[in-house]
């Protein structure tokens, strides 16, 4: 009986840290992040460093998806040491990377399988997970890339978010509803479905009563989770712990059993601006 080798792998958009890509054997390739001139790899550059190019150049950063001749590489690096990679992509509705992954997985015949996520940030770590543990109980690959896909609709992604300038720089919200939310301190919900960004609810007051309003009402309608898992995921937050701890207490008294606290990478940061906070899970 020979066991074959399957590689999970995922874009840098799947919002991991090193020490969980390691725990779960994901591998992961780099989008780009353009500063004015100048190009980065998605992991080179601090959120930080990010937010301060914002402010001082009132520009927001570019991002570009994995090319194809990166995948490529990425793919024929990963098939020395594995026999199989299933590969799980940023949503197809948001980049061209899932196309890109797509094409180049032909030249990889029964080697690659692409999956889209048709989701974003931990959203697509919650199924690189689930495809890990199939992986390690030894079904074979269509079974996995079948069960995993079946998983999909299942994953509850959503944010909620500070402040708009940033969605509002990339052309994502309007000007008008910008201002309206930072007059009346409005925190817009960002809920991810059939793989697009959709606004959800509005939420009004300090941000931490915000995000906490926000923790119960995501648990309340999305009232059916696996309790296994949940990502706590953002950017950077001003006051961090205090929020994490708030938001962890609840998920730990809904009964979640493995909390992870993610930092959202630079690919991310850059669509959603700092203060930025989501609650990920699946919602059987």
């Amino acid at each position: 009986y020979y066991f074959i080798k399957i590689a999970i792998s995922a874009e840098s958009t799947i919002d991991l840290t090193k020490e969980l890509l390691e725990k779960f054997d994901i591998h992961t390739v780099p989008f780009s992040i353009i500063l004015g001139a100048e190009a980065k790899l998605d992991g080179e550059i601090s959120n930080q460093e990010l937010f301060n190019y914002v402010k001082e150049s009132k520009q927001l950063p570019k991002t570009s998806a994995v090319n194809q001749f990166q995948y490529e590489e990425h793919f024929k690096a990963l098939l020395n040491n594995y026999d199989v990679v299933i590969h799980i992509t940023l949503s197809g509705e948001m980049s061209s990377a899932y196309r890109n992954a797509v094409t180049v997985a032909e030249q990889f015949k029964d080697k690659v399988f692409v999956i889209d996520s048709r989701s974003l940030s931990t959203g697509i770590a919650l199924l690189a997970l689930h495809a890990r543990k199939l992986a390690n109980q030894g079904l074979n690959v269509d079974v996995i890339v079948k069960q995993v896909k079946e998983r999909i609709p299942h994953v509850q992604a959503s944010f909620v978010i500070h402040n708009l300038d940033y969605l509002s720089k990339g052309g994502r919200c309007s000007k008008l509803a910008m201002f309206g939310a930072n007059l009346f301190h409005i925190c817009p919900q960002i809920v991810v479905s059939e793989g697009k960004m959709d606004a959800g609810k509005k939420f009004r007051g300090k941000y931490f009563d915000v995000v906490s309003q926000y923790a119960d009402e995501t648990l309340e309608d999305f009232n059916n989770p696996d309790l296994d898992t949940v990502f706590i995921t953002f950017p950077s937050l001003e006051n961090e712990n205090e929020i994490v701890n708030m938001v962890k207490d609840k998920l730990t008294k809904r009964g979640f059993k493995n909390i992870y606290v993610t930092y959202a990478g630079g690919t991310i940061a850059s669509h959603c601006g700092p203060d930025t906070i989501g609650i990920l899970y699946f919602n059987n």
